[in-house]
């Protein structure tokens, strides 16, 4: 058996740790797995507990790219999902490098601004 050597080792992440990390309701995200047939996190127990992995985290990733962040109605980015799936997670890891990459530029620019 090989070594994993990623460090983020956890499989599978409750309905709250998903909603905080993309700044969410929890009834945001029941409500996109009714309107995207692609989010569908695995259910447990006789009360359904949602258990989401890094796959539906990559859906729920996209779908707030497309909704919270470019502004596209629900219908759209349904629509935009089933049409270019790649085309999409690839625009958003770009929009997500930018925003980092503008982050530590304001960092440094303080940084900057402080010795002079």
């Amino acid at each position: 058996m090989a070594l994993n050597l990623d460090k983020n080792l956890k499989l599978y992440y409750s309905i709250k740790e998903v909603a905080e990390m993309f700044d969410l309701n929890e009834s945001t995200l029941r409500y996109w797995e009714q309107e995207f047939p692609m989010l569908k996190p695995k259910t447990s127990g006789p009360a359904k507990i949602r258990q989401y992995q890094e796959k539906d985290i990559e859906v729920i990733r996209a779908i707030h790219n497309l909704v919270k962040v470019r502004g596209f109605k629900l219908a759209s980015a349904r629509k935009i999902l089933n049409q270019n799936r790649k085309g999409v997670d690839k625009k958003a890891d770009v929009l997500e490098s930018l925003i980092n990459v503008r982050s530590e530029l304001q960092a440094l620019r303080k940084q900057l601004d402080f010795l002079q």
